[in-house]
């Protein structure tokens, strides 16, 4: 009788209550795409000329983060304070997080606060690392771990050390 009522619930969902998203589908179901995109590859290449915000939680920053980054966090994201350090308001700008949910909201408050030249990484630092492009811990180090955020977001990272504390 289970097995019938197993075999029953997979044919009317279709399956699909047992697949797990790719990473498009994720952003375009928590995102709205107010921020433009930019990818790893064309952030790679102008890495040194963008200013780069880190929207995750210290915790997160403080395992690895991109290369100069600057963090500016987001359940505790102060926008007086960033903007009174960031004075140029057409400076180009790429916010990230894990995989880019986060970092739009971020990145939505600077446009709303006259910021014009900003992006959001697609696919956050868990792209930045399964692209194989180094991240760096507080000392300066290329490392290899990440802070995974959660079980149901790490699944989004598929190269690197998985921290979860």
């Amino acid at each position: 009788m289970i097995k019938i009522y197993l075999l029953s619930v997979l044919i009317v969902t279709g399956f699909n209550g047992f697949a797990q998203e790719n990473l498009s589908e994720v952003l375009s179901k928590y995102n709205s795409e107010s921020i433009t995109y930019i990818s790893t590859e064309n952030l790679r290449a102008q890495q040194d000329e963008v200013l780069i915000l880190d929207a995750r939680e210290i915790e997160e920053f403080q395992v690895s983060h991109l290369k100069n980054a600057i963090y500016v966090g987001y359940d505790n994201f102060n926008l007086q304070a960033t903007t009174s350090s960031l004075k140029d308001t057409t400076k180009p700008i790429v916010v990230y997080c894990s995989i880019g949910v986060r970092s739009e909201d971020i990145a939505e408050q600077l446009k709303d606060a006259g910021y014009t030249n900003i992006y959001n990484l697609y696919g956050g630092i868990f792209e930045w690392k399964n692209k194989n492009l180094p991240v760096y811990n507080l000392k300066n180090n290329s490392t290899d771990s990440i802070h995974a955020y959660s079980k149901r977001w790490g699944k989004y990272l598929n190269k690197g050390i998985k921290v979860y504390e």
